[in-house]
């Protein structure tokens, strides 16, 4: 019976145990009945947004602040963080949030939400953050890029896309001495620039990977565990889009151009 009564409110009690998860739980009652890509202002821990898609912000808020996806520690109160796909801002509050004095660089390839997100930052008085409207990449340059209106552009798939600017990763990575935290969601690109940020990794304490396979195109987990392997970290797996059934389901029923969807969390001793 104890453990029937733990199965049936195991979410429930997660989902009421913390201030973050409490106001997650307020924020999916005053929007999300929402329609999809319909801007709205936010008001939540003492912050104030303009969110363009309230549906991928409950969801954003979720895995950011409820859960604390992105929560580390510092032996600085003034870490270094590199947020590559920054969209609109909601990791970036929750790092200044976690750590006032953070130095962050945020990189948004969608000049839309590139908006919200210096909105957002302004309106918020937050200090010592650099906007790059330019996607990252493995070099210099100009790519196609398929915007969504909310937090699944990209650099892989898309009906409609626009030339957007790129800049290389690397380059800005060999510029430091050390970097606290390097956040990626990058929607596909993440392959080509782990590959090329291979020797440049080891002047990073911690670092996400939101990990994408695209059905027709060979599957790089294998490289890029590799990859940190070999520059010093240990990692831990988590699955951002489970199947049932996998030997039959073999595609994400959410986004069914891709057959695997990772939550890569490396750091070093």
């Amino acid at each position: 019976m104890i453990l029937f009564f733990k199965i049936l409110f195991k979410d429930i009690y997660h989902l009421w145990r913390t201030r973050y998860s409490r106001t997650f739980l307020r924020l999916a009652f005053q929007y999300g009945d929402v329609g999809r890509y319909k801007a709205r202002e936010v008001n939540f821990l003492n912050f104030e947004i303009v969110v363009p898609d309230c549906q991928s912000f409950l969801w954003q808020f979720k895995e950011i602040f409820a859960d604390e996806n992105y929560r580390f520690l510092s032996n600085t109160s003034s870490p270094l963080i590199y947020n590559c796909g920054a969209n609109i801002g909601i990791d970036t509050l929750y790092f200044k949030h976690l750590y006032p004095d953070a130095h962050i660089k945020a990189f948004e390839a969608d000049p839309t939400i590139a908006g919200y997100l210096s909105r957002n930052i302004q309106k918020n008085n937050l200090q010592n953050i650099e906007i790059i409207n330019q996607a990252v990449w493995n070099e210099n340059t100009t790519i196609s890029f398929s915007a969504e209106g909310a937090d699944g552009g990209s650099v892989i798939v898309g009906a409609k896309t626009t030339q957007v600017p790129a800049t290389r990763l690397k380059d800005w990575l060999e510029k430091e001495t050390m970097i606290d935290l390097l956040k990626m969601d990058i929607e596909g690109a993440e392959v080509a620039v782990i590959r090329d940020c291979k020797n440049s990794l080891g002047r990073i304490r911690h670092l996400f990977i939101e990990y994408h396979a695209y059905l027709g195109e060979p599957q790089a987990l294998g490289e890029i565990l590799q990859i940190l392997t070999d520059s010093g970290f240990r990692y831990f797996i988590r699955s951002e889009a489970d199947r049932k059934q996998p030997f039959v389901n073999r595609t994400n029923h959410k986004t069914p151009v891709m057959d695997l969807q990772l939550n890569i969390f490396a750091y070093k001793d």
